[in-house]
């Protein structure tokens, strides 16, 4: 079994009710959830001009290969109604594959660590609220680190009811 983290995001449709669809999906397609940190509201980054999201990170154990995890995500995505019509465009759910273990992987189809963890604050929050210490596995920076570049950018925790 990997220790693998995982970021899901949606801002279209009802979105806390996509992201616990897609933790059930992931849970019966073979990624156990292990631990998962809380909700997080966040500015659209690359294509402003849409909703925000609701973001979590999950830190997960699978006996799952690099590409057979990306090929599960992809089919819990299109089953949950994604998609792909707008590059960064809106979306009813995305799932991305944040680090693999202690895993490189770089193809055209995918690449980990997620080449662009470093730079956003709507994955770095919550998953530094999960393993602050979790570092890198090319620059060694943990996650507590690479946050700290990222401050700028609007994330606000969504507190849920008990």
């Amino acid at each position: 079994m990997k220790t693998v983290y995982l970021a899901l995001g949606a801002n279209i449709g009802e979105r806390e009710r996509n992201l616990a669809r897609a933790l059930d999906a992931l849970e019966t397609g073979g990624v156990h959830i292990v631990r998962r940190s809380s909700l997080y509201e966040t500015e659209p980054r690359d294509l402003r001009d849409q909703p925000w999201f609701l973001n979590l990170v999950v830190e997960t154990e699978t006996s799952l290969l690099p590409r057979q995890l990306l090929s599960t995500i992809r089919r819990i995505e299109k089953n949950l109604g994604r998609k792909r019509v707008i590059a960064k465009g809106p979306r009813t759910i995305d799932i991305d594959i944040l680090l693999f273990g202690r895993f490189v992987v770089d193809t055209p189809e995918l690449q980990i660590p997620h080449p662009r963890l470093h730079e956003r604050r709507f994955v770095l929050e919550p998953l530094a609220e999960l393993a602050p210490e979790l570092r890198h596995p090319i620059t060694h920076r943990s996650a507590r680190e690479m946050l700290g570049d990222v401050m700028d950018q609007q994330v606000r925790r969504v507190v849920t009811a008990p």
